[in-house]
């Protein structure tokens, strides 16, 4: 199964329909046209957003690997929205010197552990 092929699986799945998917990707209907005539495969500036889109990994997308919401379980990877509170955490996070972040670290696992 080639990647286009994947995204109508993924769409069927969702019940998202082709108009929906184009509005939240900003990809073309006449270019998802052209992908199930030619049996192509999307650009790679739009994997990404296909993957947001479809709530999939691109591991899941360019391989068929088994999909676990947007992690595969190939990978140790996250894909996260920088605005979400993850990202704006992980940004925090990467501003700080080396010291500081261990320092970080020991706070959350002591907060995990305290919320358990």
């Amino acid at each position: 199964m080639n990647i286009a092929e994947r995204i109508f699986e993924r769409l069927k799945e969702l019940k998202m329909s082709q108009t929906e998917f184009s509005e939240k990707t900003g990809i073309k209907m006449s270019t998802m046209s052209e992908w199930k005539k030619k049996r192509t495969n999307p650009s790679s500036e739009k994997i990404m957003p296909i993957c947001l889109a479809l709530d999939v990994s691109p591991e899941w997308l360019l391989s068929g690997a088994e999909r676990k919401g947007r992690n595969s379980s190939i990978s140790s990877t996250y894909i996260i929205d920088k605005d979400s509170e993850m990202g704006l955490l992980i940004d925090a996070y990467s501003g700080l010197d080396h010291d500081m972040r261990q320092r970080l670290l020991g706070y959350a696992e002591a907060l995990r552990e305290y919320n358990s």
